[in-house]
């Protein structure tokens, strides 16, 4: 109970100073200088991540499972919703080891054990139930790991054009789960609508528009439509200093704890990340950077929801499972600013994750099911491929 009052106390004092001094002013916090990482203990790390999904994989070629349940697990109804989870996190492995580079047999074989597997499920992704659409995630991650899976063997045709085949089914299905209004939701606990009445997040909606981009780049035919309407439920959820509320039901609330700095940190990011790639000219170098500030100089807002067991319980309403989220996206950011002042934020970031990856090689932030560390190892991994001296070589070949 002295716990939780202490944290009531911390979080009003801070909304005030939040609500006088204003969020990403000319005043917001600067990092300092970040510690040279070393090009060999950044690959140590990276390799280390890499051995952990080898020996994690299914024997079917995913990742992950429902088991290793905790008694206090969130809502996923069985079977559609575990289903979704396993595609969507077998797609974000597939994308990791893709971009990690390794190329040992081993790295090959667990490659082509999840190609097949994302081959022959995607297509088969349903609705999780009434009230759920986790399978939006998995279209999102799916379509990622496709475009990673065209560009690595760049010289076959016809798996080029089964890949897109493949590519242009997952856009279909997310134009019918689609939210009423655009954008994208995964629960509907209300209207239980054939077209789904989701409230739209603005976290999920960005990952989608992201994962739309990439597609657009290798060929896939997107309407035109459904990218507007998905830029515009972002930024209807987006306030001038480009925080976002949690999903389109915050907006009536925009001052609410979840929806300030410190709350819309792991969501500032992907959304930044999104309209930017859309052409969203208010997204300039500069909301980039300062983004990229906070999430170095107050990362305490993330980092005390990590581990935490409940969705949400931490200070700001800040779930665990926006660290790794927050940091993989926060490294795209980096990739838009000008190649000079990307070194910066490159060896901040490095600096924030490579400590935290456990003994076995894995990283992770909040206990779900058997997901957990195989997600947060995918997240992590793409986001230390991304802090790479060579990074731009390995961007040009579609990493």
């Amino acid at each position: 109970m002295r716990k939780t009052i202490t944290r009531y106390l911390v979080a009003v004092v801070t909304v005030g100073v939040f609500l006088v001094n204003g969020c990403a002013a000319p005043g917001h916090p600067k990092p300092g200088p970040p510690r040279a990482i070393a090009p060999d203990a950044l690959e140590n790390s990276i390799n280390r991540g890499v051995s952990f999904l080898l020996a994690r994989q299914n024997p079917n070629g995913s990742w992950g499972s429902a088991r290793n349940t905790k008694g206090r697990n969130i809502y996923a109804p069985v079977p559609s919703a575990h289903h979704g989870f396993r595609v969507a996190i077998t797609g974000l492995c597939v994308s990791a080891l893709i971009e990690s580079g390794a190329d040992s047999p081993a790295v090959i074989k667990a490659i082509e054990g999840g190609e097949a597997y994302l081959a022959e499920n995607l297509p088969k992704l349903k609705r999780s139930a009434l009230r759920a659409l986790y399978n939006n995630w998995s279209h999102a991650y799916g379509l990622r790991a496709l475009v990673r899976m065209y560009n690595r063997i760049p010289g076959s045709a016809p798996r080029r054009e089964r890949i897109l085949k493949l590519a242009a089914g997952q856009v279909d299905l997310l134009k019918r789960f689609e939210s009423l209004g655009g954008g994208w939701g995964y629960y509907e606990f209300d209207y239980h609508t054939q077209k789904p009445f989701a409230k739209t997040t603005s976290f999920l909606t960005a990952s989608v528009l992201i994962a739309l981009h990439e597609a657009r780049g290798i060929g896939v035919d997107v309407p035109q439509a459904m990218i507007d309407r998905a830029k515009s439920a972002i930024s209807l959820q987006r306030n001038p200093n480009s925080t976002y509320t949690y999903s389109r039901g915050w907006t009536r609330r925009r001052a609410g704890v979840i929806n300030l700095p410190a709350g819309s940190l792991g969501r500032s990011q992907v959304c930044n990340l999104a309209l930017r790639l859309s052409g969203d000219e208010r997204i300039t170098d500069e909301v980039i950077r300062t983004w990229l500030d906070w999430i170095c100089a107050r990362n305490g807002w993330l980092s005390r929801a990590r581990k935490f067991p409940r969705p949400h319980e931490s200070w700001f309403a800040v779930a665990g499972y926006f660290y790794y989220y927050g940091h993989f996206y926060a490294a795209g950011c980096i990739e838009q600013l000008p190649l000079e002042e990307r070194k910066f934020y490159r060896d901040h970031l490095a600096g924030i994750l490579m400590p935290l990856q456990e003994k076995d090689g894995s990283w992770w932030d909040f206990p779900l099911y058997d997901y957990h560390q195989q997600y947060g190892t995918a997240l992590a991994l793409m986001a230390l491929h991304r802090c790479r001296s060579n990074l731009n070589v390995k961007i040009a070949a579609g990493g």
